[in-house]
């Protein structure tokens, strides 16, 4: 009785460590805003740390483990390739991916 009460605890313990450990990455245009986080997020500097932070706690997630620039045949499907969505100007086609963990 009590080997079958420990390995129910255990599978309680493992269970609630791995959802603790939820992480999701977002993908997001890299939009040119005139201050500079955009270029800080794509390129994975430490200036971009607060804004990706700050996405991910507006999503309900505690951190941000990782901020990179995304390219676009990196994503399958969700990018629009022309026609009227095509993007056009400066920072155009770039997308910035964000890992945000519980």
């Amino acid at each position: 009785m009590r080997l079958s009460s420990a390995l129910i605890a255990s599978a309680f313990l493992l269970a609630a460590s791995a959802a603790s450990a939820d992480s999701r990455v977002f993908i997001l245009a890299n939009q040119a805003d005139g201050y500079g986080v955009d270029e800080c997020l794509a390129r994975g500097e430490k200036c971009g740390a607060h804004a990706a932070r700050s996405y991910c706690q507006s999503r309900e997630f505690a951190q941000a483990t990782a901020y990179r620039r995304v390219d676009p045949d990196e994503i399958t499907g969700a990018v629009p390739s022309g026609g009227v969505d095509k993007c056009s100007g400066r920072g155009c086609g770039e997308y910035v991916a964000i890992t945000c963990q519980r």
